[in-house]
């Protein structure tokens, strides 16, 4: 079923980007591969846009942001001056340490020591039920996505801030049941190559069938045919 909707997603949005399929996993699963070598959250979603099928433990992470809001590693577990975000502050991405943590406020993490892996693949070609679907594109169709979601429920997407998508867009989406939108990060921009015209759009898998029979039906409508 999600292969076909990830179809219609690119069919009817005109996607450039391939939407990727997230799933966290109790166990290594045995019908994957795993990843080969270390990569970031962030980059793991784009190797998944290219084409690449794989599941990833905390052993391939290599971004102290993605063990922990993945729900990979215990955050107590990290280094004083990640938990703190001092190490932050020489970078240019936070003035000070207070202001970190109070951004942290908004970033929710998965809980640790439930999850032992996390699968990626294009939703076309993902053999397994995800949990988030991850979007990257234009600014318009990221409103048609928003609408389609408020279309039979009224329904508001949360919009996400400055966090590190492997939360804003992640774990934030898993944990709410909310379609959330961003522009994402300081940090995945220049890891993704995310361009300057697109935003992400994150939805959670039980919320995709409904979504992609509304902007179905929203073709038929004048208005739509129109803009």
């Amino acid at each position: 079923m999600y292969q076909e909707l990830g179809q219609k997603l690119i069919n009817i949005l005109g996607l450039e980007n391939t939407p990727v399929a997230i799933k966290w996993s109790v166990r290594e699963p045995r019908n994957i591969e795993k990843e080969k070598g270390k990569s970031r959250f962030c980059a793991k979603i784009s190797k998944a846009m290219n084409g690449e099928i794989f599941y990833s433990t905390v052993e391939e992470e290599e971004c102290g942001g993605g063990m922990r809001y993945s729900g990979l590693k215990d955050p107590n577990e990290l280094p004083a001056n990640m938990r703190s975000g001092s190490f932050l502050i020489p970078r240019g991405v936070f003035k000070s340490v207070p202001a970190f943590q109070r951004a942290g406020t908004h970033n929710p993490a998965i809980e640790s020591g439930i999850f032992h892996a996390v699968l990626f693949a294009p939703l076309t070609k993902a053999d397994f039920d995800p949990d988030v679907i991850f979007i990257i594109c234009e600014a318009k169709q990221g409103m048609t996505l928003l609408h389609a979601n408020a279309f039979d429920s009224g329904a508001e997407a949360l919009g996400a801030g400055i966090g590190p998508i492997c939360c804003t867009m992640a774990s934030k989406p898993y944990l709410t049941g909310e379609v959330t939108y961003g522009f994402a990060d300081v940090g995945s921009r220049n890891f993704m190559d995310i361009k300057p015209e697109e935003v992400i759009v994150s939805i959670p898998a039980p919320e995709l069938k409904r979504i992609v029979g509304n902007m179905e039906e929203m073709q038929t409508k004048k208005f739509f045919q129109e803009h």
